[in-house]
């Protein structure tokens, strides 16, 4: 949608003060920003554009939204770029992160200044300003660590929680938080800094945990991005590797849906700030890793090559959302069911690389 088309901003809603958004560029960021551009929003993106396909993403927005696109090609390390960039913005979304377990590994420190000390740095600037500007965060299921303390039983392909509570509604908020790796232990921290800020300085925050999110615009890699990756490879018909037995299960939400929380949470900032949420599709999207390459199989009308390696450090045998909370305090709508939105993302997919591939109808299920 062109900005000329877009939706006038709300009441309370600042049309000419723009909202930042830190690490715009990216999957769940380039969505986000489409999304409050096409409302009338003018929209700060930072990022450093050193992800592949943040520069299309960049170039889409752009295109689509005109001046109502406000771009810094900056390091999320770099203090005085992010100081002024947020100096006169109504909202932030920080999005931006070092992503991946595996990276956290390597290279521990580059990891900490990511995720730790740019947000801390972030904070604040707003601490500073003292003008009740709201910061909404993008943390992660990894802060409840790898849930080896629960039981699970294997059921066919999937693994399936023993505890009749965690089946029926998933893993809620009041899981104490437990760090594993550098990279647990950062966006960790972060979520804890975040969280802080609001009950300690005031600062009105919000945190959304999220499980996995899937959809366009997301250029998946072996380490991060799994649904489109497995989806790529896929499509090219690569071999896909399962790190672990593949009977890994997910609750997997349509990026649609992630953006509606977001949304929601700056706007409900008032009755949610200091709160924590977990954000996924929660019990009814959740779906083994084997489920899902056989789901992608079906769509391409051919089997995916599968191979097999040593499990890798920190993987949760199982993580589904509780999300009644966030549904609850953030009014969301019913969420994309698991089957049409990875159709829909193959299909993009294949659009996006030119690929002349037909792509199956999703059969959901009841």
């Amino acid at each position: 949608m062109r900005a000329s088309k877009s939706t006038p901003p709300r009441n309370g809603e600042d049309s000419n003060r723009p909202i930042l958004i830190t690490g715009g560029a990216g999957f769940i960021g380039s969505n986000l920003a489409d999304r409050l551009a096409s409302e009338g929003h003018r929209v700060r993106i930072y990022d450093a554009l050193s992800r592949a396909g943040t520069e299309t993403n960049l170039a889409w927005l752009q295109a689509n939204h005109g001046d109502r696109i406000d771009f810094i090609h900056a390091d999320i390390r770099d203090e005085a770029a992010l100081d002024r960039a947020a100096a006169d913005v109504q909202a932030v979304f920080h999005l931006a992160a070092q992503v991946a377990v595996t990276t956290s590994m390597v290279d521990p420190r580059a990891d900490f200044a990511i995720n730790i000390a740019a947000t801390l740095s972030l904070l604040e600037t707003l601490r500073t300003r003292g003008d009740g500007t709201p910061l909404i965060f993008a943390s992660t299921n990894q802060v409840y660590g790898d849930l080896a303390d629960l039981d699970f039983a294997l059921e066919g392909d999937a693994y399936a929680p023993t505890d009749a509570n965690i089946r029926a509604h998933g893993i809620g908020e009041t899981r104490p938080l437990d760090f594993h790796t550098p990279y647990g232990c950062s966006k960790g921290a972060a979520d804890q800094y975040v969280l802080d800020y609001a009950r300690s300085f005031g600062v009105p925050t919000a945190v959304l945990r999220m499980s996995c999110i899937y959809g366009r615009r997301q250029m998946g890699t072996e380490d991060q991005g799994w649904v489109a990756h497995f989806l790529i490879r896929a499509l090219e018909g690569k071999p896909v590797t399962l790190y672990g037995d593949g009977c890994q299960v997910r609750d997997i939400l349509d990026v649609s849906d992630a953006v509606d929380a977001y949304v929601q949470a700056w706007r409900r900032i008032d009755q949610v700030q200091g709160r924590a949420f977990n954000l996924g599709g929660g019990p009814a999207n959740a779906v083994s890793l084997r489920q899902l390459l056989a789901h992608i199989g079906d769509l391409t009308a051919r089997d995916v090559d599968v191979r097999f390696a040593d499990w890798r450090a920190g993987d949760q045998r199982y993580f589904v959302a509780d999300t009644r909370a966030a549904e609850a305090a953030l009014g969301l709508a019913r969420k994309v069911d698991w089957r049409e939105g990875v159709a829909e993302l193959a299909r993009w997919l294949a659009n996006e690389r030119r690929l002349n591939l037909p792509i199956g109808r999703a059969s959901v299920a009841a």
